[in-house]
Parts: C-alpha cells; structure tokens; sequence
C-alpha cells in the first residue's frame, strides 16, 4: 500500500477525542474492510457484559465477589448509597490526610515534616503507584516516594540505607488487600526493623491500606498506627490504583487525584458507547483480537516514546497477562488463553530490540505510545530546526513506517502531553479495553487461579526447609550427605529441593550451615 493509500485508511479509522487529549491510530493493522461490521455482534455482547458488571453482578466467581474499580471514580454508579459515600469519604480522608502531612499538622513523634514516604507493597499494590510516581513525579514534590516491592533483602537494603539519616522524617505505606501477603509483611518486618534500630516507634510512623478486619488491619489498630485506609473486596489488585492503593502515595507525592480521577472518569464514559468507531476500547480490543485471531499466544510490544512512560509497560504486564492468562474459557473448555507484553522505551528499544521486530519471527504487534508535548518550554535546536524532541518523535515515525513496509502490524495511541488527567485516561482505557478483550474470548478477566499455585509451592518448600534445618540443628556435631538428611527426615522424593534449600543456606550467614568441601 503506498503513502497515499495509507494516509486515506488513517483518516478513516483515526479516533480523536478533544475530552481526552488522546488520538488513537489503527489504521496500521491489517485488517479487512469488513472486519468492523463481522465482529459487531461479539462486541455487543462484550458491551452487555461489562454493563452487568459495572452493575454489580458477581464476576470474580473464585472469590464471589463484584468487580468494582470503575466505581471509585464515579462513585455514583455503585450498586447501595452506603458504598457511594463510603468511596467519597475514603477519598476525602485522604485529601484531608495527604494536606495534614504537608502543612506538618500530622509529622513524626520528633516533630519533623515527612519529608519521604517508603511504600511496602507488591503487584497491583506497588506497580500502579510506581508508575503514577515516575509519570507524575517532580523534583518540587513535597513527599518524595521509595518503594519496596519484594521480598529481596538486598534491594530492601538499598532503599534503607538511602534513607538511612532520613528515617525519622519517613512514612511508610503498608499495603495488602488480604492484610497476609508474605512479600508486604517481610518488607513490613524488616523496615520496622531498621526503625527500632535508631529508636523510632514504628506505630507512630506508619498507615495501612487493606480490607477491614484484614491481618493488617488488627495489627495496624492494635499496635495504634498512625491510620487506615480501607480497600473493598470489590477491587481487585491490578485494578486498584483508582482506589487508596494508588489515590493515597499520589497525593503525598503532590499528585492532583481528582485530575487524575476525573481523566478515568471520562475515559470510562467514552469506552462505554456502543458505537465501536467512536469507543477508543472498542477498537483496541478488536485489533487485539484482530492480532491474535481470537486465540491469544502473540506478543504485544508496547513502546512508550517518553521516558515518564517507561513503567507503563510492566504496569500493563501484570493488568493484562494476569487478565488474561487463563487456561480455561467460561464453559471450562481449555483454551490456554494470553497475551505476551512486551517492551520499555523509544528511541531506546530501537538501540536493543527493535531490529527483530523488523527481522524476526513475525509473532508480535507493536502499540506506540507517543506523547506531542516535550516537556519543555523551549529547546536548544541541535540541528537545524530540529530539536531534541523532533528526533525522538521522527524516530516514532520511522519506526512505525519501518514496520509497515515489513508487513508488520501496529497501533499507535497519542496523548497530548503527560499529566494526572491524561494517565488516569490511559489507564481507564487499558482496564475497559482487557474487560472487552476477555469477552471476546470468552474468558473471565477478574480472577487468576494459577497465581496462588505459586504461593502454594513456597509455602511447601519453606515448611520442608524448616524440617531440615531442625534436623541439623539437632545433630550438629555431624556431617550429612544430601541423601542422609533427606532420609532423616522421612523426604527422600525431595532431594533436589532439599538440594537447592541447602545451596541458599550456606551461602549465607543466618543459618550457620557450611558445605563441605
């Protein structure tokens, strides 16, 4: 197809909405002229679905609860008033709270503003709220965010001893829906820690986010933290960053939340209309079926062409692949369902990667993310008329011609410029596109069954790890060979996982364990 040619198909399917300052571009994908009109039908139905479940109906049937993220920024639409002001209460508390630590009306026992806030979290409680830090973040910010997301003692280390003066002017944010994920409670164990080290109470330095009547909940009111904020059994972890898992770090960090909620409100109102071409989630959702015909397995490459935006794609890793990774349809059929993110930066990944997806297997699609404002009120011109920003969106465009001309498939979304209104809308538009795209393949997007085998294979191993070093704890004073100690302790099938607990134990201090020469 030449230039011409393809500058018609733009123009005919280009989406454009002055509300959101976004444009969405599927011209570049290969899809036949009556694609639109054949997959009407699906659509429908895929919009009668997603209206049931912003009604209230019981999506997450593993859990058997609603699915409700759509509410906490249109509180109005939840099913009972007393989840309407719940929500507006909740979101007051915290605009109120997030003033209170700025004007140093709440500050540490010494009497110090908090100056820096660490979040302990992990998944859907550490990626939104890192990627709305990074995107959002200023060096004016009046509460600067850390964040710890794993389990890793080194990279706990790594945040501590950066604030390792700082701790007495340091909140922390425990985050855990459940109040029992062990990643959030040993990053919660070890930053208590280091607090009690240097003589702080912890308690006096610390809120909570979590269900009520959650673990930490109790633990939170028993112990007489500083505050807590509620997360509602409705909102799932990947879908949480519209709630006080990601409303609350925003507005410490000086983040405008209702900006930021008012730009996912309109997003929804828009991804709601039936009319395919003028619903932005419509046409995502399509292409993506479109890519993968309906059966998943190719890899979506998403290429934010911003460096605010580089976490974007491993926020969309988790909304996406845990939406949509499932083995099993609606009917129970087996279907091994999915789709691969892929992806960081441009012009970056064009230095790393982009010469496969011009040269290799033809299993990927490409969304650019593009972004028209630079950022700046004025550059330098390191070229003749061209700034630093015309090179990176030229690198855009030749990237996305590159591609064409390989055959290679691509969508291209463009935003206007990056701010708390824009990102709550691109965020809005993913979680509506998922929900759509799960209806097409008829699976459900609100579960995630096979995350918890996982957790039940370290839950095995820690408790078998418990039975050996007792074992060796007990007989000290002798050597055993890998073979003696499984059998010592009635596990002779687990030899190699007793391989690998010993393996880790010895080369580190805690246990006390050598291996022999």
């Amino acid at each position: 197809m030449n230039k011409l040619a393809l500058w018609e198909r733009y123009k005919k399917y280009l989406f454009r909405s002055k509300a959101l300052g976004l444009k969405l571009d599927i011209s570049r994908m290969n899809f036949s002229e009556d694609y639109p009109a054949k997959m009407k039908g699906k659509m429908q139905t895929a919009f009668q679905a997603m209206a049931q479940l912003e009604q209230g109906t019981r999506s997450n049937l593993d859990e058997k609860r609603r699915v409700g993220h759509y509410w906490l920024r249109n509180p109005e639409l939840a099913p009972g008033a007393d989840l309407t002001r719940d929500i507006k209460q909740t979101i007051e508390k915290i605009k109120i709270f997030a003033e209170n630590i700025h004007n140093g009306e709440i500050c540490s026992p010494l009497g110090r503003k908090f100056r820096n806030f660490i979040l302990i979290g992990i998944g859907g409680s550490a990626l939104g709220p890192q990627f709305i830090a990074d995107a959002l973040g200023t060096l004016k910010d009046p509460v600067k965010p850390y964040f710890i997301d794993n389990t890793d003692p080194e990279g706990m280390d790594r945040v501590l001893q950066e604030l390792d003066a700082q701790l007495a002017e340091t909140l922390v944010i425990v985050i855990s829906k459940s109040g029992g994920t062990k990643e959030t409670r040993n990053g919660m164990l070890e930053v208590q820690h280091q607090y009690e080290l240097k003589g702080l109470d912890f308690a006096k330095y610390t809120v909570a986010v979590t269900q009520k009547n959650s673990q930490l909940d109790q633990i939170a009111q028993e112990n007489g933290w500083l505050e807590v904020f509620p997360i509602w059994d409705w909102v799932g972890g990947r879908t949480s960053v519209t709630s006080a898992v990601g409303l609350l770090p925003a507005a410490l960090q000086g983040i405008d939340i209702d900006s930021f909620l008012e730009g996912a409100r309109i997003c929804d109102e828009i991804t709601r209309r039936k009319r395919i071409s003028q619903n932005p989630a419509a046409l995502l959702a399509l292409m993506w079926y479109h890519a993968t015909k309906g059966q998943g397995g190719k890899n979506m490459v998403i290429l934010p062409y911003k460096d605010r935006l580089q976490l974007f794609t491993k926020y969309l890793q988790q909304l996406i692949m845990e939406s949509l990774g499932k083995g099993k349809d609606v009917a129970g059929n087996n279907v091994q369902q999915g789709i691969t993110v892929l992806g960081n930066k441009g012009s970056t990944d064009q230095h790393s990667y982009v010469q496969q997806l011009l040269d290799g297997p033809g299993n990927v699609f490409v969304t650019f993310v593009e972004v028209l404002k630079d950022g700046r009120r004025e550059s330098i011109f390191v070229e003749e008329s061209v700034t630093s920003g015309d090179y990176l969106s030229s690198f855009l465009q030749g990237t996305r011609h590159a591609l064409t001309q390989k055959g290679r498939e691509s969508i291209t979304l463009t935003i206007e410029t990056i701010n708390a209104h824009s990102i709550g809308a691109l965020i809005a538009l993913y979680e509506r596109t998922v929900g759509y795209y799960a209806s097409l393949v008829n699976i459900n997007a609100y579960h995630q069954p096979a995350v918890e085998a996982g957790k039940k294979g370290a839950r095995l191993t820690l408790d078998l790890q418990v039975k050996v070093l007792r074992f060796l704890q007990q007989n000290k004073e002798k050597s055993y060979s890998l073979k003696e100690i499984a059998h010592g302790i009635g596990q002779d099938e687990e030899i190699e996982t007793i391989f690998h607990i010993l393996e880790h134990a010895s080369c580190n201090e805690d246990h006390k364990i050598a291996r022999m020469k």
